[in-house]
């Protein structure tokens, strides 16, 4: 089994990655916001916060957020058990300098050993990112949007060290996510 880890900052172009290796490959596509939106929303209200807040959200970072990634991490586990691949559409940046976090994943949630993880690094250029944000519209983008040197500044920063795992450079800079470009990368993912 395969399970590709997509990352990167939001508005790179992730969950359109994610959806077309997933579509090509035959994999599970798992997006950690439709898994974990409405039980996240919830929390975030019964905790008297807002309940778009995310990136300046204490009560989310301390609390809700690592539950959200579990969830995701025991739904790719109860999939690969099962014998499907797995694409998982999360920026999992929280976890970036943990060297073993792909071993304590694997152990935790019962992954196969036989289990091949890749991590497709999704790039693109910062003015870029910023167009894609403005333009989804999301509530939950205020913050980023209102301090978007701050964010990008973190998200170019962030250097993902987990070991046992490929690694592959998805540039989204130019072209975008068309099969096109993917075809050209799908040997890395192989």
């Amino acid at each position: 089994m395969k399970l590709y880890f997509v990352i990167g900052p939001a508005g790179s172009g992730k969950s359109t990655l994610s959806a077309l290796i997933a579509e090509r490959t035959g994999a599970v596509y798992l997006d950690k916001d439709s898994l974990a939106t409405p039980f996240t929303e919830a929390l975030l209200e019964q905790a008297g916060t807002d309940k778009q807040a995310r990136d300046n959200n204490e009560f989310y970072q301390r609390v809700v957020m690592d539950l959200e990634y579990s969830a995701l991490l025991q739904v790719a586990g109860d999939n690969l058990r099962l014998g499907n691949s797995v694409v998982l559409d999360a920026p999992f940046v929280r976890y970036f300098p943990d060297e073993a976090f792909l071993e304590k994943a694997a152990q935790r949630h019962r992954w196969p050993e036989d289990t091949a993880a890749t991590v497709v690094h999704v790039t693109v250029e910062g003015s870029r990112v910023r167009q894609r944000v403005e333009g989804r519209g999301y509530e939950r983008d205020a913050w980023k949007l209102s301090h978007w040197d701050e964010f990008w500044a973190s998200a170019q920063a962030a250097d993902c060290r987990w070991r046992g795992a490929h690694h592959v450079l998805f540039d989204n800079s130019r072209e975008g996510v068309t099969p096109e470009a993917l075809d050209r990368a799908i040997g890395a993912l192989a």
